[in-house]
């Protein structure tokens, strides 16, 4: 708050006119209750309905005056407002340059603007306040002083508790706010990486995370409410209390000299004016106020950019003796109804094995996939990860599913590859990741380790083989790649699935975009959506008719990969 009493000193010219024009604007509040207590005292209750009429277009012509009082009210406002606006915005503008903040565009399009629509409304409802109130108490102190007795105590007491108050409740609304964007941040920077989180196996550790979020802007927002009730308290004593207390006593003041018009310019006073000012008063400084000072402190000097804790993959031991994959009668189909895309399908996969599973297009593969992923929950049957049921904790940290549209953030190239680890991965187990998987030409010609990723601007095969990497260097003993070299050539492929096939202890699935994925693997399931068949490739060769069809159909146009026939 310290930049907006600099402001208010160094505009002080400014703050002199608008109260000023704040007086002219409270001439209708003073005249709203006492030319109605004149207009029935001394014109209609006294027969003399041209005087009563008098007074009453007094009043209206001080409604006419006060709108003029108010248009110049704004321009004031606009005038104090206005170069807060430009001060913040050069700010941000400046740090952006200097220091190449990615949050300048959100600084300039929201808080920035955020900033100055709150600050001309605490204007406005501080000084609609404190004019109101002065013209308000003249007005009850003209008609008569015993009204002030009566008015005066209440409202000093709801302003008192709600200033008491307002420090602690702008605390609870700050908690809240921070809790609020915190929150917002984190899922905008979760949702659109679901399939990755999913096929990393860290939904439950962003689960908790963002449940960790949740439950603290709950605890903020009940601390905000259980506050809110004391604001509640101020107005009902401040600006309900008094006409309660009018009521009460208008036996005691009538017979002490207090006119009827007087008493019913008093209650005009206090419904009129009082009680909308303390109501907005309270709404908006117990609100806006803190929101304020929360946007003044993040595009403040110094301001550090929010920051987002990314979620990685804890090591998990993998059991030995227990197969890499089992799925036992495993069923599974889009919707209660429909046919089952996957009927009853047993599969034990030893591990260390490089599996390919072809088939024509849209027979089941990827849900194949989806299902050992735990993206996809089946209608019967069950799945198992190194003796881990799927879905769950530790089965999720021992795979990684790459699928055909790889994920890439907006970070460096050490940020992306090393997503999916815990503890900090050495320079020479990056690079050798990246010779293994054949990233290097790419590394070296963006400007390495270091060197800031723009998603938009890598090729589908550059995305690929980054996805790739990042899957090598993770924990994950059992990797799934559904398509995830379709884009690469047939040479980078192979060089991909080798580098996996020589990862010590994994286990490698492969939904074939080409035959010769199939070639190259030890074990190969043919799904036809009949029947599925299972051997490697010799024994299919001789037993699957389905699968001579797709090596029938497979033309050398490359170099035939290493090992096939």
């Amino acid at each position: 708050m310290k930049e907006l009493t600099l402001l208010l000193r160094e505009r002080w010219r400014v703050v002199v006119r608008l109260a000023a024009w704040s007086v002219l604007e409270t001439g209708q509040t003073f005249l709203l209750g006492y030319a109605l207590a004149r207009a029935l005292d001394e014109g209609f209750l006294s027969g003399r309905a041209g005087v009563g009429l008098g007074w009453l277009g007094i009043a209206g012509a001080a409604v006419v005056v006060g709108a003029f009082g108010t248009g110049r009210v704004y321009g004031g406002v606009a005038a104090l407002v206005e170069p807060l606006r430009d001060r913040l915005v050069r700010r941000v503008v400046d740090r952006g340059v200097r220091e190449a903040d990615g949050g300048a565009l959100s600084g300039l399009t929201q808080q920035v603007e955020i900033a100055r629509d709150t600050f001309a409304g605490l204007v406005m409802v501080s000084r609609s306040f404190v004019f109101t109130t002065v013209g308000a108490l003249v007005g009850l102190f003209s008609l008569a002083p015993l009204l002030l007795l009566v008015v005066a105590p209440p409202l000093a007491a709801g302003v008192a508790l709600f200033v008491a108050t307002l420090r602690p409740l702008a605390r609870r609304q700050e908690e809240f706010l921070v809790a609020d964007e915190r929150l917002a941040a984190h899922l905008g920077a979760v949702c659109p990486g679901l399939r990755d989180i999913t096929a990393a196996g860290a939904e439950e550790h962003v689960a908790a995370d963002a449940g960790q979020r949740i439950d603290a802007e709950v605890r903020a927002a009940r601390s905000l409410a259980h506050r809110g009730v004391l604001r509640v308290a101020a107005l009902a004593v401040g600006g309900q209390l008094p006409i309660v207390l009018l009521l009460a006593a208008a036996p005691w003041l009538l017979a002490r000299g207090v006119s009827a018009g007087a008493l019913v310019g008093a209650l005009a006073y206090v419904t009129q004016s009082l009680l909308p000012a303390l109501q907005n008063l309270v709404h908006g400084l117990g609100t806006s106020g803190s929101r304020l000072a929360v946007v003044l402190r993040r595009l403040g000097p110094g301001a550090p950019p929010p920051t987002i804790a990314g979620t990685r993959v804890p090591p998990t031991a993998v059991p030995s003796e227990a197969p890499a994959l089992d799925l036992s009668s495993l069923t599974f189909g889009y919707g209660p109804a429909s046919d089952p895309v996957i009927k009853d399908l047993d599969l034990t996969v030893p591990r260390g094995t490089r599996l390919a599973v072809v088939g024509p297009s849209g027979i089941g593969k990827s849900t194949l996939t989806g299902l050992v992923a735990g993206l996809l929950e089946p209608r019967h049957g069950t799945v198992r990860l190194c003796g881990h049921p799927v879905p769950g904790h530790t089965a999720n940290a021992l795979r990684v599913l790459i699928p055909q549209e790889a994920y890439v953030f907006g970070g460096t190239f050490e940020e992306n590859l090393t997503h999916l680890r815990p503890d900090p991965v050495p320079g020479t187990e990056l690079l050798a990741a990246a010779e293994a998987i054949g990233l290097v030409t790419l590394l070296e010609r963006l400007g390495g380790p270091s060197a800031r990723l723009d998603p938009a601007a890598l090729s589908a095969g550059e995305r690929q083989l980054i996805a790739l990497t990042r899957a090598y260097l993770s924990y994950a003993s059992v990797v799934l790649l559904d398509e995830a070299t379709c884009h690469l050539d047939p040479e980078a492929e192979e060089r991909a699935e080798r580098a996996f096939a020589e990862r010590p202890g994994t286990t490698l699935v492969v939904v074939a975009h080409r035959i010769s994925s199939a070639l190259r693997a030890d074990r190969v399931l043919v799904m036809d959506g009949r029947r599925t068949e299972y051997g490697d490739h010799d024994e299919l060769l001789r037993r699957s008719a389905l699968y001579r069809d797709l090596v029938g159909t497979w033309s050398p146009t490359t170099p035939a990969p290493s090992g096939a026939p």
